[in-house]
């Protein structure tokens, strides 16, 4: 049985802000899996290179945006408050694409 675990919103940020008129692709978009399983999402974008920042959110039902880390390419993870590596993953070899796991999902 699935049980409703984690939603993860992603927000492609740069130096310069937003990135504008171009396609940020996350898959999935709401992530579900079984209970004590790890959880894999990627982020893409069509921008050029000099958008590398990439910071990944959480949001769980009925509260706000929450930022959990922050990466650049081939840079250690930068994880915000509660969050820490024991739970999450970020990865980033190049500057249009990044991935975010969280381990050990939980019913939630």
């Amino acid at each position: 049985m699935f049980t409703f675990l984690f939603t993860v919103t992603v927000s492609l940020l740069c130096a310069a802000g937003l990135v504008e008129g171009s396609e940020v692709t996350q898959t999935p978009t709401i992530l579900w899996g079984p209970k004590d399983s790890d959880a894999l999402m990627n982020c893409s974008h069509t921008k050029d290179s000099s958008y590398y920042q990439m910071y990944w959110y959480r949001q769980l039902p009925g509260e706000g945006m929450k930022q959990v880390v922050f990466i650049t390419p081939s840079s250690q993870p930068d994880y915000s408050g509660e969050f820490s590596k024991d739970k999450f993953s970020a990865s980033k070899a190049v500057a249009e694409i990044g991935s975010f796991t969280v381990k050990k999902l939980e019913a939630g």
